[in-house]
């Protein structure tokens, strides 16, 4: 293990000695928030210098079993317990590497996933259609619920625009390198002739904000419409004005919903979808900052980046950031987005690890 790993380890069980005075302090629960934000932390660095310290005596083990070689009488038990402490350093070496990534904070919270229509016409919106159908397979695959927040339908039965909200565990740390442009090459059905098009769908994974998150819509910078909504639903949804539109008038940031035929509860949704545009701009132009200083390995998630391209004639996913191609598309339209996701976020790690060896630090 390299120094500088070692001392960070080395700081943890110090802080951990720390926290465990700090608890047995009568005084602690006296403010319930810190006591918990205190407690959560002692488990999390409880668990990292556990390990740091089977690593320490793992090591001790080794070298005593290696000084025992010498000794005709330990040799052959020494032989035997060189392997095992080696391949149990290896193991633990590679969760404290892990147990040191930093976790974005986000990670646990549900995410809004946006699709859109872009280069491409018809043949865009169909595509869009596609993803989301992707998407959903996907969430179902892993147990989450979906929710279509809003919907705008083209005439040949795609989406120009669809939000769905995702709820579920680490949805939006499975999710938010879905982020950018996705390109597709393919026969469309409207093609007479057999060529193959390319056509685009940009993709945006926003985090969703916590009912007492800090984004505070302001009601004075607030245009509240509503509308008559369209598509299936029935003759209720042709009678009454249910949906919603919300502009935030100094961004120009706009949401809708009209998935419900309650007009309070379109708003209620309309408005936590704003919140959560409004979260990830700032998010986004926070990263573009960074990105300034530092290129990160995954992109920004801007829209405009192009980070996959579907090639259906070849059965072909590629995905451009990390340079992955897999030969299994029909499967991954189906939902099967597991190793396309693992091989998104082992890339990112092991740049955080590039860093936190550097000691640069780095975010997730």
């Amino acid at each position: 293990m390299k120094d500088l790993l070692r001392q960070q380890f080395e700081r943890l069980a110090l802080r951990l000695t720390e926290l465990d005075a700090t608890l047995a302090d009568p005084g602690a629960i006296a403010d319930m928030n810190r006591f918990r934000s205190l407690t959560r932390e002692h488990a999390e660095v409880g668990s990292v210098v556990q390990r740091f310290r089977q690593y320490r005596q793992r090591e001790h083990d080794l070298a005593t079993a290696r000084e025992m070689l010498t000794d005709p009488e330990m040799a052959a038990m020494a032989q035997e317990e060189i392997p095992a402490a080696e391949a149990d350093l290896l193991r633990l070496h590679q969760e404290l590497q892990a147990a040191l990534l930093p976790r974005d904070p986000d990670d646990g919270r549900n995410a809004f996933l946006e699709i859109r229509a872009g280069t491409g016409g018809d043949e865009s919106t169909l595509f869009a259609a596609d993803l989301l159908r992707m998407y959903l397979r996907y969430a179902e695959r892993s147990g989450w619920r979906t929710e279509l927040m809003s919907e705008s339908t083209s005439d040949l039965g795609g989406y120009k625009e669809a939000v769905l909200r995702l709820e579920g565990h680490d949805v939006y740390a499975r999710m938010k390198f879905e982020s950018g442009g996705h390109r597709v090459q393919r026969v469309p059905a409207t093609e007479t002739q057999g060529r193959i098009h390319t056509s685009a769908c940009t993709v945006a994974v926003m985090a969703e904000p916590d009912a007492a998150e800090d984004i505070e819509l302001n009601p004075a910078e607030l245009r509240i419409d509503t509308f008559r909504a369209s598509g299936a639903g029935g003759q209720h949804v042709n009678k009454t004005d249910s949906a919603i539109r919300v502009t935030h008038l100094p961004t120009g940031l706009v949401a809708e919903c009209q998935d419900d035929r309650s007009q309070h509860r379109n708003k209620a949704k309309a408005l936590a979808v704003l919140a959560a545009r409004l979260r990830e701009k700032d998010r986004s132009e926070r990263t573009a900052r960074e990105a300034a200083t530092r290129k990160s390995l995954i992109g920004s998630g801007d829209r405009s980046d192009r980070i996959r391209t579907y090639n259906f004639p070849q059965g072909r996913l590629t995905d451009h950031r990390i340079n992955l191609t897999l030969y299994k598309l029909q499967s991954v339209m189906d939902g099967d987005l597991d190793d396309v996701l693992a091989a998104l976020q082992a890339a990112r790690a092991a740049e955080q690890l590039a860093e936190l060896e550097e000691g640069r630090g780095g975010g997730a």
